[in-house]
């Protein structure tokens, strides 16, 4: 009797421990077969101005520095151009040329030409008087046939040609008073417009050697060095605004059906400690033909496009900066 029970005890003990190996078994297969949550991936990024000059010159001063957050309006670099300096000379020198000229125009002749035109119209109506009293006398002596009809004709003449000469003398005068033609004055100060123009322009450009930051933000690059030429257009510094960020994730289209323009997400930061977050998606669109996932199988497969997901965030996230991955657990997303 003892033996049977022992023999029963032995086989208890036996099916138990077959129970609990077979327990323990599927547990560590379900902990090993767990299925890993689909995280999806993004990354955050921020507005950026790259800064660059119109004109080529030498970096003559930086006034920042990379990492120097600055705000709108801020004076960045220093840009040494001699050639603009006399450019602008030449101008600033055109400029007296032609107010020289339009104040000539406007001024009319000088004052010695008026007087020297006066005089001799003074002098030609002198001789108008004198021709006159003299044809007068010369017409008395033909009317009392003292004298021939010739010399009467020759009084006379001599009579319209002072006349003549008179108003000659009067329309020089006449001309000195007024000064330039009207025409010459509109060209004169055209020119003088035109040189204003030049040297505004000069100017402008000379603005440009000081260099001031477009938006506030942060210097994210400085690419040329202190005394390096740098041409037309060539990108001398980065910013970067952290006010305006959001992030980007690239997602396959067969994930899309809980990803919807205007639903709100939260996301973890692991650079921030794994900060939970939450974002705000305002933008979808299909990426290029390159980022397609090709299908694999040849039947009941289908080609996956990825499609690029933008979020921004709820509220300003403290720390955040551009290139700082966020992390979204796809499974407690809501269709």
């Amino acid at each position: 009797m003892k033996t049977i029970n022992k023999r029963h005890s032995g086989m208890l003990i036996a099916f138990s421990t077959l129970l609990l190996v077979i327990a323990a078994v599927s547990l560590v297969g379900w902990i090993v077969l767990k299925p890993e949550p689909e995280m999806l991936q993004g990354q955050a990024e921020a507005t950026e101005v790259r800064v660059s000059g119109k004109i080529p010159g030498r970096i003559d001063k930086f006034m920042v520095y990379e990492g120097m957050t600055i705000t709108k309006g801020d004076t960045l670099v220093l840009i040494n151009s001699p050639e603009l300096n006399a450019k602008l000379m030449q101008a600033n020198s055109a400029e007296d040329a032609a107010n020289a000229v339009n104040q000539k125009a406007n001024k009319g002749a000088r004052a010695e030409q008026i007087a020297g035109a006066y005089e001799l119209w003074q002098k030609s109506e002198v001789g108008v008087k004198l021709a006159e009293k003299t044809y007068t006398r010369i017409q008395n002596m033909y009317n009392e046939n003292v004298i021939p009809a010739q010399k009467r004709d020759e009084a006379e003449a001599n009579l319209q040609a002072a006349i003549a000469t008179s108003k000659a003398a009067k329309s020089q005068y006449d001309m000195a008073i007024n000064g330039a033609e009207k025409e010459d004055k509109l060209a004169a100060l055209a020119m003088v417009n035109r040189a204003k123009g030049a040297v505004s322009e000069v100017e402008s450009y000379l603005s440009e050697t000081m260099l001031v930051s477009p938006i506030s933000g942060e210097v994210s690059d400085i690419f040329p060095k202190q005394g390096e030429l740098v041409g037309s257009g060539a990108p001398i510094m980065n910013i970067v605004d952290l006010n305006d960020m959001w992030v980007v994730f690239n997602i396959r289209e067969d994930l899309l059906s809980k990803i919807k323009a205007g639903n709100e997400v939260e996301a973890i930061v692991p650079a921030l400690g794994n900060k939970a977050v939450k974002l705000k998606i305002n933008y979808i669109k299909a990426m290029a033909s390159y980022a397609t996932f090709k299908a694999t199988k040849t039947n009941g497969g289908f080609d996956v496009k990825s499609f690029e997901v933008r979020a921004v965030p709820v509220v300003h996230i403290d720390g955040l900066r551009p290139g700082m991955s966020l992390m979204v657990d796809y499974g407690k997303l809501k269709e």
